[in-house]
């Protein structure tokens, strides 16, 4: 494959604050290259410095082959509009089932297949995809699959979904500490050989550690020995000529034994393994009297020509965990702003007056942009500003962010603000519309565990089936214009595959949970190991691409 472009000493600084430091790498065409990381790492930034809407503050981006076209779908967007829809645009827009509506009142997974369309119908050389898989459903997730892996040009995006990552990158970036680290293969392959590293290296130290201990030892001996002999220099009559000899001789020693050391290290130079990243949060709820929180009555919405659904009723109670699941354009967003009030309806919707409610809407541009953390919880008195300034740490934020507008945060790095409100005021009710979207793979599993948790109501919508699951235990399904209630199990999926295919896959995420603990020379690793591919055997041959 021919090389399109590479990387010299790239560095990117924002605010005196280094986000990327000297990359080198190179991209050849028909690759498809999958970037992750942390939020906050420099992911998004990256694409933009490829893009040509930043310039690196240091290095350059060098195109081998001039004339080449690149198109930019970035993960969100307020405002969106297509001049002239081609045929291509037009067939993936029927194709990802998008309904000929404005912009604005397309629902997320709509809106964002709406985008992607018109990137992919460019023809660009380097298409350009950040979180592409953001708000979609399962089947439009395959045909966005398919789309890529039909695709004539070169392809960089970036993602957390594990599932997306292995499915179509040929080579991974994984930008850790300011550096950009590649690796040919998928997400998988990847997270292994990374391992494999890890434990080498650590095992390197360990050795090198022993190494140090054991000549920094015999140093001290010879110290010792040699402060022995200057004391006794000074006091043995007639043998100071001696006892100066010894002390002398001894000094030589101890600093040919440090440069040995020096030597030694200079040849290893063996570093300790960075701890890994984590993010640490709880939430706590109010105790709330009474049994119901909601109750729903001959529901019925409609836009336009347009039915979500009609003559519902279902009932919540207080404390009950609930997923509200659908395809793209069903109308579990529009559900949720019906419970709080923020859109009319046909029928009677029954809130509990004593609810405290926090909503956490999937979009990321109802935030003050252009304040600091400190001035969002400028309310706070100085020991919950405390509060707030640890909070962040755990979140995986920097000290320099509580001053820093939050508009140059990633987009995850936002929706960590936005939670940070509900973990803060603890609410009894708390309603999210897709809370995993930007979110690194800690910040999910972290959050994964809170709700689980948490005492209060939840009703969350999300297309993450394995953090369903895990939150949840009851589920409001929007299909064909019905909205029915049903309990989280196997016989609430759309059929007995997908229950048995998401109770094998809710298996394997714990296994691998467990695993990433082990190490090969652990007693439970083999075990849990063989369970792991067992799980994986299974999946393949009753899931298929599941």
């Amino acid at each position: 494959m021919k090389e399109l472009l590479k990387f010299r000493n790239l560095s990117y600084e924002l605010l005196n604050s280094t986000v990327l430091d000297d990359l080198n790498a190179n991209v050849l065409q028909g690759e498809i290259i999958g970037v992750i990381g942390k939020n906050g790492a420099g992911k998004s930034t990256l694409l933009h410095l490829i893009n040509n809407d930043l310039d690196p503050t240091k290095g350059r981006i060098q195109w081998v082959q001039q004339g080449f076209t690149v198109e930019f779908v970035e993960q969100e967007m307020e405002f969106y509009y297509s001049n002239e829809v081609s045929p291509l645009e037009d067939a993936l827009l029927n194709k990802w089932s998008v309904p000929n509506h404005e912009f604005s009142n397309l629902s997320g997974g709509e809106k964002l297949k709406a985008r992607l369309a018109s990137g992919f119908a460019k023809h660009a050389h380097l298409l350009l995809l950040d979180e592409p898989t953001n708000h979609l459903d399962k089947q439009s997730t395959e045909l966005l699959i398919q789309q890529i892996k039909s695709y004539k040009g070169t392809i960089i995006f970036v993602s957390h979904d594990r599932y997306f990552l292995d499915a179509v990158s040929t080579r991974i970036w994984a930008i850790e500490n300011k550096k950009l680290i590649e690796h040919k293969g998928n997400y998988s392959s990847y997270m292994e050989a990374r391992e494999q590293k890890r434990l080498s290296q650590q095992r390197e130290y360990e050795k090198q550690q022993k190494m140090v201990e054991r000549i920094e030892g015999q140093m001290n001996e010879l110290t010792s020995w040699s402060s022995i002999a200057h004391a006794q220099s000074t006091k043995k009559e007639g043998k100071k000529e001696y006892y100066r000899v010894k002390a002398k001789r001894m000094d030589a020693q101890v600093k040919s034994k440090q440069k040995r050391l020096e030597k030694e290290l200079e040849k290893v130079k063996a570093d300790p393994i960075v701890p890994e990243y984590k993010v640490c949060f709880s939430m706590k709820a109010n105790n709330k009297v009474g049994k119901r929180f909601l109750e729903v009555k001959n529901l019925t919405k409609t836009f336009a020509d347009r039915t979500l659904f009609r003559d519902a009723n279902f009932t919540i109670q207080h404390g009950e965990k609930v997923s509200v699941i659908g395809l793209n354009g069903s109308g579990k967003t529009t559900l949720l702003k019906v419970i709080i009030g923020n859109e009319t309806v046909e029928g009677e919707v029954w809130v509990s007056p004593s609810a405290q409610i926090g909503y956490l809407a999937q979009e990321v541009f109802d935030l003050p942009l252009e304040q600091t953390p400190e001035q969002l919880f400028y309310e706070a008195t100085f020991d919950a500003r405390g509060k707030v300034q640890n909070l962040m740490k755990h979140l995986g934020f920097t000290a320099s962010q509580w001053r820093e507008p939050i508009g140059n945060m990633s987009m995850g790095e936002r929706i960590k603000c936005k939670l940070m409100t509900y973990i803060l005021e603890e609410k009894d009710v708390l309603i999210l519309d897709e809370p995993t979207n930007h979110l690194d793979l800690p910040s999910r599993e972290q959050l994964e565990k809170t709700l689980a948790e948490y005492s209060g109501t939840l009703l969350v919508v999300s297309h993450d089936r394995y953090f369903i699951e895990k939150t949840t235990n009851s589920n409001l399904v929007i299909s064909d214009g019905k909205i029915q209630k049903q309990s989280n199990g196997p016989s609430h999926n759309i059929d007995n595959k997908d229950g048995l295919c998401l109770k094998l896959e809710t298996e394997r995420q714990e296994v691998l949970g467990k695993l990433s603990f082990l190490t090969p020379n652990d007693k439970a690793y083999t075990e849990h190991d063989m369970k792991f591919k067992e799980l994986t055997k299974q999946i393949k041959l009753i899931c298929g691409d599941y």
